[in-house]
């Protein structure tokens, strides 16, 4: 039975940091994209960073870039997102989600199989 767990999650202050982990677990998902995605009430699920299989291809929302990176440790099955410089904005449940395909880099909500659970992440002003 394959299982997303994040932690990390919390209450911060704008500007400070927090580092979001991923562990899946109940296969290997080496060779499967991994992803963060969020979601705030009454919008739908957005994409926040995706990392491919190799760990050297990555996409990222373009509010995020250069504030946010993604990585990933195929020996461990985890995929962490590190958000410095954090905005109000950023507040929203954060999700990992893993593609259940093998090799193929996908960047959108739909397309990823096993979800974790959400982790509230609140950025105050």
């Amino acid at each position: 039975q394959v299982q997303v767990v994040e932690s990390g999650g919390g209450l911060v202050q704008a500007g400070d940091s927090l580092r979001l982990s991923c562990a899946a677990s109940g296969r290997s998902f080496s060779r499967h994209t991994m992803g963060w995605f969020r979601q705030t009430p009454g919008k739908e699920r957005e994409l926040v960073a995706v990392i491919d299989w190799t760990g050297n291809k990555t996409d990222y929302q373009d509010s995020v870039k250069g504030r946010f990176t993604i990585s990933r440790d195929n020996a461990k099955n985890t995929c962490d997102l590190q958000m410095n410089s954090l905005k109000p904005e950023d507040t929203a449940v954060y999700y990992c989600a893993v593609d259940g395909t093998w090799y193929i880099f996908k960047n959108y909500a739909g397309s990823f199989d096993y979800w974790g659970q959400g982790i509230q992440v609140t950025v105050s002003s």
